[in-house]
């Protein structure tokens, strides 16, 4: 079905049927995409003492007991809740309205002379300051090189993913950006001492604190291990956001990109 959207003071056109999700899959059968090396998310048949969830085994139809930490065995979406001590939710803060939206495509560089991969802030502000305004409140961030190793890669200190400084978040911030989505495992560098800095700047916390104090929690969000197909080209979108419905600090999710022309 065709629908019009306002987006500003312009009308553009989406197909609802036609759009591309940019989530990993969870295969409980296969390769996942795994962070901190945790324990892999695992589907197995429920069992109690006269109750098989196994149609093989005998039960009457299928249903399994799921264990999986959204944060490290998949594409997930997170709030400030992540960080605080006060229960946030992202049920709560997650808009249930499409969002205008930007994909960008950046290349990784080294870290001055250490092996850390990085996002370069001077490429990032580039592909920022000619973005339409209007199409920057979700940012949807493609690294490169780009491959489809990403839907099974194993994050450790071996294998360290690329991350953002906090320059570079701060020049996010500054261009309005209020939904983040990156196809990294977190925007910060993994192994920083649980320091987090670009979460925390992100939103709107000092340094190294765990308490809102009193203000409102900020409506951000960020989405990280997502994957972005080469097929998918840079450029202007509308974005939904799908979660499951916890009520958690993050949640499992599946990030829908439409594209959009102007009327």
């Amino acid at each position: 079905m065709k629908c019009n959207v306002k987006v500003g003071h312009r009308w553009f056109e989406y197909e609802s049927t036609q759009f591309q999700d940019v989530s990993i899959p969870l295969d409980f059968k296969g390769p996942q995409v795994n962070f901190f090396s945790v324990d892999h998310a695992s589907a197995s048949p429920y069992r109690s003492e006269n109750v098989i969830g196994d149609t093989v085994q005998g039960g009457g139809c299928n249903f399994d007991t799921i264990t999986f930490i959204p944060h490290c065995c998949g594409t997930h979406t997170e709030c400030v809740g992540h960080i605080v001590n006060d229960d946030v939710y992202i049920n709560d803060i997650l808009p249930d309205t499409l969002v205008p939206a930007s994909l960008v495509s950046i290349e990784t560089i080294k870290k001055n002379s250490s092996s850390d991969q990085i996002i370069p802030m001077d490429k990032l502000e580039s592909e920022l300051l000619s973005l339409d305004d209007e199409f920057k409140s979700a940012l949807v961030i493609r690294t490169l090189p780009n491959s489809e190793t990403k839907l099974s890669a194993s994050y450790d200190a071996d294998n360290l993913p690329a991350y953002l400084e906090k320059g570079t978040m701060e020049l996010i911030i500054e261009h309005g950006v209020d939904h983040l989505l990156v196809d990294l495992p977190s925007i910060d560098r993994a192994y920083d001492e649980g320091r987090l800095d670009c979460h925390h700047l992100f939103w709107g916390l000092p340094r190294g604190s765990h308490n809102l104090d009193g203000i409102e929690p900020s409506h951000r969000t960020i989405t990280e291990l997502i994957f972005v197909p080469n097929i998918i080209k840079d450029g202007r979108y509308l974005l939904q956001l799908q979660i499951t419905n916890f009520i958690r600090d993050a949640a499992p999710s599946r990030p829908l990109l439409f594209s959009i022309v102007e009327k």
